[in-house]
């Protein structure tokens, strides 16, 4: 970690952040609705399997993500112009989907999007890491700058759409390829402004394969835990994104559909809120008690969608326990990698992690519950949600269980040590 007299760049990091996710913010929310329009109505006319292989790109980089781009932002670019280069592609073939309208050049376009814009979370996540003074206390507040660009982002073109239908709503939804693009170049310029982050260079006869390395620390029983639990609350917070929209526009919940966006923001909001306390939270309670609380959030939330789906308000409320899932788990977890793994695989470790959040916890959240879905769907069209909605309710208790019992991190990560590359403990690296 940074230990010079210099203050930290807070507000740097925090405005990386807000550009960083308002680039994705921009164009996810609304992207489903144009490839699927018609083409007579303005949209791509796409088929429900060539919307799922542009809904995959992100999976698929995140793979790449591990194994390619993160070797290099660990040990062989400076982390700022890794960020730059990247934002830079990305921006342009983000305006280039602005322009196409075929599938083949709308999903390369895309998956060259998702290639370079992937890895720059994790970068994102060790730029900010390298250059705080205290990780627990600082980063739930530089991290919710990326809570509040996707809302600034999201918002404005939801509120554009408003009253207009058929190709004059594609017509404007359209533009959220331009808001995008033009996000990621400015934030390849100000990358260039960043404080300087240099690879880490290692030590002649260490392993040179960075992301290889990182997989090495999984040997750590504590490691390898809390990379089972990852995926199984990656599973359920994506769940939670395949199955609400639905669910909150059912008749058993009647939310209108012009609603259901600023209801599922409403656990935004909160997140915003929970960033700002997570460095106390997390000096109070530690690691494990505060990444069950996240996992535990998730559990509630389903319980109330499953035993409580007529009464609207509590459904309506419940929405601010997203910030409690997201920072108390997911930032929490981005806080304690910067911690246990040395520093010139970062970047990767962090990637490894963003594999299953971002890759593969995506995946079988869509595999799992929309043929889950399927089969609970009666012959009248109506879904048993209080079966489906307990699966996830379960999954989330057995992780909260599986954490309490089997997540035993070393003394030395309470007092927020570093794991120094050359200790005689590091385990061999694996393949």
């Amino acid at each position: 970690m940074n230990t010079t007299s210099r203050p930290a760049p807070t507000f740097r990091l925090w405005l990386m952040m807000v550009l960083e996710f308002a680039i994705w913010g921009a164009w996810l929310p609304l992207i489903w609705g144009y490839m699927g329009a018609a083409i007579a109505d303005g949209g791509l006319g796409f088929t429900s399997n060539e919307i799922a292989w542009v809904g995959s790109a992100f999976a698929i980089a995140s793979i790449m993500g591990v194994v390619f781009a993160s070797q290099f932002a660990d040990r062989t670019f400076a982390a700022e112009r890794f960020m730059a280069a990247s934002h830079l592609v990305g921006g342009l073939a983000m305006l280039g989907l602005h322009q196409v309208r075929d599938f083949r050049s709308f999903f390369g376009l895309m998956l060259v999007h998702a290639i370079v814009y992937v890895p720059t979370i994790s970068v994102s996540n060790s730029i900010a890491f390298t250059h705080m003074k205290n990780a627990q206390k600082e980063f739930g507040i530089v991290r919710m700058g990326g809570t509040i660009g996707w809302i600034l982002a999201a918002w404005p073109l939801y509120v554009v759409l408003q009253g207009k239908s058929g190709a004059e709503a594609m017509t404007a939804t359209r533009a959220i390829f331009l808001v995008s693009g033009v996000t990621s170049l400015v934030l390849a310029a100000y990358s260039l402004t960043l404080p300087h982050t240099p690879p880490k260079k290692t030590e002649p006869g260490t392993g040179s394969i960075a992301w290889l390395k990182a997989t090495g620390f999984l040997a750590y029983p504590y490691l390898l835990v809390l990379f089972v639990v990852t995926f199984v609350d990656a599973v359920i917070h994506n769940g939670y994104f395949v199955m609400a929209g639905g669910f909150l526009a059912s008749e058993q919940v009647g939310i209108k559909p012009e609603w259901i966006m600023p209801v599922m923001s409403i656990g935004q909001v909160a997140e915003i809120l929970t960033m700002t306390v997570l460095g106390g939270v997390l000096a109070k309670l530690g690691w494990k008690t505060t990444m069950i609380l996240g996992i535990l959030g998730h559990a509630a939330r389903f319980a109330v969608f499953a035993l409580l789906p007529q009464h609207q308000a509590v459904i309506i409320a419940v929405q601010v326990l997203h910030g409690v899932c997201y920072a108390f788990f997911f930032a929490t977890l981005y806080i304690f990698i910067d911690a246990a793994f040395p520093k010139d695989v970062r970047a990767s470790a962090q990637s490894l992690f963003n594999l299953l959040v971002l890759g593969l916890g995506d995946l079988a959240a869509k595999w799992l519950f929309i043929p889950l879905q399927t089969r609970l769907t009666g012959a009248d069209g109506a879904v048993d949600y209080r079966q489906l909605f307990l699966v996830p309710t379960f999954m989330a208790l057995a992780a909260a269980a599986i954490l309490l019992v089997a997540f035993w991190p070393p003394q030395w990560l309470a007092s927020g040590a570093e794991v120094e590359d050359d200790r005689e403990t590091e385990p061999q690296i694996v393949a």
